[in-house]
């Protein structure tokens, strides 16, 4: 099995922190910077001001599945999640949403290419 494209190092967050770019919404901090590689890799941070350890671990694991089933970003870049207060009691469609805006904001989303079957409805 394939390992998760993670951040893992503490350098990495602090160059995305201090020299990316930031956006933000109630949900959802997002920090992004070209990491020099192929792919995406994707950095969560969720304090313990959140809430308790099943709280933040169900947050990660929606953030993660989030990424993974959002490919259509351009590539090599780190991304930094930060999760915020709102998002404890927000639901899966609500953070997908709010990382999805900020993504587009960040201008990082790659258009999806039509065949041009539905360009008629």
């Amino acid at each position: 099995m394939k390992r998760f494209p993670s951040v893992k190092k503490s350098a990495d967050y602090q160059r995305a922190y201090q020299r990316g770019k930031s956006r933000a919404n109630a949900c959802l901090a997002v920090y992004v910077f070209p990491n020099g590689m192929e792919g995406n890799r994707l950095g969560i941070s969720c304090s313990k001001k959140i809430g308790n350890s099943v709280v933040r671990h169900s947050l990660a694991r929606k953030l993660r599945e989030i990424f993974r089933r959002n490919k259509n970003l351009k590539q090599g870049l780190d991304i930094i999640v930060v999760v915020r207060k709102a998002s404890a009691s927000a639901d899966y469609r609500k953070i997908e949403r709010a990382y999805l805006e900020l993504c587009s904001r960040h201008h990082i989303l790659e258009e999806e290419e039509t065949d041009g079957a539905m360009a008629e409805f």
